[in-house]
């Protein structure tokens, strides 16, 4: 009776623990089904190798604008730690878009590419609007192309800023930044016109966009009124999509678009193209059948 209970007590426990590890085998085998594969809020290996993003896109990560140590050297060591801390920028930077409003499209010039009689209240909607964002603007800069100029001439007369310190810049004038994909039939410009645009407006995003300088003890904003084909170009690059992308995006006149640039160099939009803010009989994003070819 005595070997017969060990026996029974013996197989108890075998098959108590083969039963156990069948289940810890069989939940092993299947966590694989359950796991959450690539989290995008922690997964440093994307399975699309270009979603990795570029830190130092604007060549102003600190790690990069200092020389590396010569040797082990504590003198060395505190060297690099001295001019890391004054490479490094603490502050916050926000660029905010503002497409010019609706125009007309007559005449062979620039000059004749007026704002018309609802492209002037959608500008006035879009300057009410940043004033109640009660944002005290740094800097603004303004296209040279007319539609843009008057464009800001209204805003300016709802905001708290100096005319006179407006930066008129020719880099954000209008134009063919890059051959867009998929092709559209309807706008082909010439190879010529993307090689000569695309540059300036390149040139144009490298020059305003970049995280603040070291020397900035606040964050700062910067209001950009300029054309709706150089904003999408600027939110493709900014945010690091393929900048072939941009005509896959639509902003409405007047519409406004908010960038912020954190110290780190990480890039985030607030807004994209955002008119909420006017009626909707005021919305537009094409030129008014009746204003083409108007002379």
């Amino acid at each position: 009776m005595v070997v017969w209970s060990g026996v029974r007590k013996f197989s108890a426990v075998a098959l108590g623990t083969g039963a156990g590890l069948s289940a810890y085998l069989y939940q092993h085998i299947r966590s694989e089904e359950r796991q959450v594969h690539s989290s995008w809020t922690n997964s440093d290996k994307p399975i699309n190798p270009f979603a990795i993003w570029d830190s130092n896109w604007d060549y102003r990560n600190p790690r990069h604008l200092v020389e590396p140590t010569k040797n082990d050297s504590p003198q060395e060591e505190n060297r690099y730690n001295s001019d890391l801390e004054k490479s490094t920028t603490r502050s916050v930077r926000h660029i905010i878009l503002v497409r010019h409003g609706e125009y007309m499209d007559g005449g062979e010039t620039d000059d004749t590419h007026c704002l018309t009689q609802k492209g002037c209240i959608q500008a006035k909607y879009a300057g009410q609007r940043l004033r109640e964002m009660g944002v005290k603007w740094d800097k603004i800069i303004v296209s040279t192309m007319t539609r843009a100029q008057e464009t800001a001439e209204i805003i300016l007369k709802e905001i708290d800023f100096e005319p006179k310190k407006v930066i008129n810049c020719p880099y954000i004038r209008e134009g063919a930044p890059i051959p867009p994909q998929p092709p559209v039939g309807h706008w082909r410009p010439q190879e010529s016109q993307f090689f000569r645009d695309g540059a300036r407006i390149e040139a144009a995003f490298r020059r305003y966009f970049h995280r603040a300088f070291p020397t900035d003890k606040k964050n700062t904003y910067t209001l950009i009124v300029g054309h709706g084909n150089v904003i999408r170009y600027f939110v493709c690059r900014a945010l690091q999509f393929p900048p072939e992308a941009w005509l896959r995006i639509n902003v409405n006149h007047a519409s406004i678009t908010w960038l912020t640039i954190q110290p780190s160099g990480n890039v985030t939009i607030k807004c994209l193209g955002d008119s909420g803010f006017m009626p909707a009989q005021y919305l537009t994003n094409r030129i008014p059948s009746e204003a083409k070819n108007v002379v």
